[in-house]
């Protein structure tokens, strides 16, 4: 299998501790890893699912986005309107789940972003409202442990006249691929001071402090695995110790050769991800001089993972 062209990514609950992301718990890692890799999405397009009304999605529609997100942590669906508005996704969100958003910086008031090229102001200064490729990360990762983001969408309204592709990445598949290769780099992952990012401070001002934490955990919430990560390497703090270097170069190098497991994709008008917030990334783009050719994505963050939840 080769990356997948897309046309159309707190009470401890039980398992926490005792789960198969516990490196102490090998035969349930084992287990797990033979469940996730049995019927794994073979091409990018296993993961779209058609939905004819994103605000009353069907129960065959919603089953088949949970089977993709069981799998593989994301789904892609393709909207019969290619005119979805912000209210008409926060409908299709509530129905997997989704309630707690993340109000972030540079968020519309109704917590939804539109990201596009923003041409002065403060927006200006954040890499996804302008034009340039942005690497491999998971949204958040300058969250406080109190707001993790669990699950993210992105919602193309407009595609750019050139590029703006976007690349997906399970992260579990990415935790199992450095497991297999040195557990050691998995403990080392998951040290509480592994990755720091510094404060963001504008014109001499604390907008936020700096955040460390680890690139993998075990959610109490949840039981899940939850991973955050950014390849920037400015604007970053790794731990410098030897056993911690070593396990960031094998995570580079798997986010270099994961080949198999890496959906390649470009949005079309009312397309979107849905996914437990994977690792993903943008390539750069050029607008066109039509509205219709300025790329336009609305992205929603929650605090919340997807679930299965009544219609």
């Amino acid at each position: 299998m080769t990356s997948s062209q897309i046309t159309c990514s707190e009470t401890t609950q039980p398992g926490a501790s005792t789960g198969p992301f516990r490196l102490e718990n090998q035969s349930a890692y084992e287990a797990w890893r033979l469940v996730k890799l049995q019927d794994y999405p073979g091409s990018g397009n296993e993961l779209c699912v058609d939905v004819d009304d994103v605000t009353n999605v069907s129960v065959d529609e919603r089953k088949r986005i949970l089977q993709r997100c069981n799998k593989a942590n994301m789904a892609v669906y393709r909207s019969h309107n290619p005119t979805v508005s912000k209210d008409d996704l926060r409908q299709f969100c509530s129905q997997f789940g989704l309630q707690r958003m993340d109000h972030n910086l540079c968020a519309d008031e109704d917590g939804i972003s539109a990201l596009h090229v923003v041409p002065k102001g403060t927006r200006q200064e954040y890499i996804p409202y302008s034009n340039h490729p942005i690497n491999w990360h998971t949204d958040g990762y300058y969250n406080t442990h109190e707001h993790k983001i669990r699950a993210m969408v992105l919602h193309c309204v407009r595609p750019a006249w050139q590029g703006g592709d976007n690349a997906l990445l399970d992260y579990e598949m990415v935790y199992m691929l450095i497991r297999d290769t040195n557990a050691d780099f998995i403990d080392a992952l998951m040290q509480d001071d592994v990755m720091c990012i510094p404060a963001n401070v504008q014109n001499g001002k604390e907008i936020r402090p700096a955040q460390s934490g680890p690139v993998f955990s075990v959610d109490p919430l949840t039981a899940n695995l939850h991973m955050r990560y950014t390849a920037r390497t400015r604007s970053i703090e790794w731990k410098k110790d030897t056993i911690t270097q070593r396990a960031v170069q094998c995570l580079e190098e798997v986010l270099r050769t994961a080949n198999d497991y890496i959906f390649q994709m470009k949005l079309q008008p009312g397309q979107g991800v849905i996914s437990n917030n994977v690792l993903h990334t943008r390539t750069a783009f050029t607008d066109g001089e039509q509205v219709a050719q300025q790329r336009m994505i609305f992205r929603a963050r929650f605090y919340d993972r997807i679930t299965n939840t009544d219609i």
